[in-house]
């Protein structure tokens, strides 16, 4: 009797199952891992904020804002370091005065459901779900 070589029909559907748990597995922890990767260029961007208004503010005494400087984050990030406008997902924005200001990220597209983060003048740190500055 002469034996077949090649796959059977079970062999190969076992194959296909294996890959099928493995890509059930890998991809949410994946996605996952993206997430918290883009979460951290937002609170980066936004200690990049921090950092330029208080660069601009040793400089001219004052915090950059939009009264008298036009759009104040465009200035800090042409002239001081500043963020830019979109990080990963995040879209990066401020409400400034001379003497405080709000920076906030807030989530976009497939990042959206992540919750906003702010930075204010005195490094306090808030967030739409409160450990997102911690992970």
């Amino acid at each position: 009797m002469k034996k077949e070589k090649g796959l059977t029909l079970i062999e190969l559907l076992v194959v296909i199952v294996i890959i099928g748990i493995l890509a059930a597995v890998a991809i949410p922890t994946y996605t996952g891992y993206m997430v918290r990767a883009r979460r951290a260029d937002a609170k980066t961007s936004l200690e990049q904020l921090r950092a330029s208004q208080e660069v601009f503010r040793a400089e001219r005494g004052r915090y950059a804002n939009d009264g008298d400087d036009g759009n104040a984050l465009l200035l800090l990030r042409t002239n001081w370091g500043g963020p830019p406008a979109t990080v990963g997902l995040y879209d990066i924005t401020m409400v400034p005065t001379q003497t405080t200001f709000t920076g906030t990220a807030t989530p976009t597209g497939s990042q959206a459901s992540d919750g906003w983060l702010s930075i204010d003048h005195l490094g306090a740190k808030t967030s739409q779900l409160p450990d997102r500055w911690t992970k």
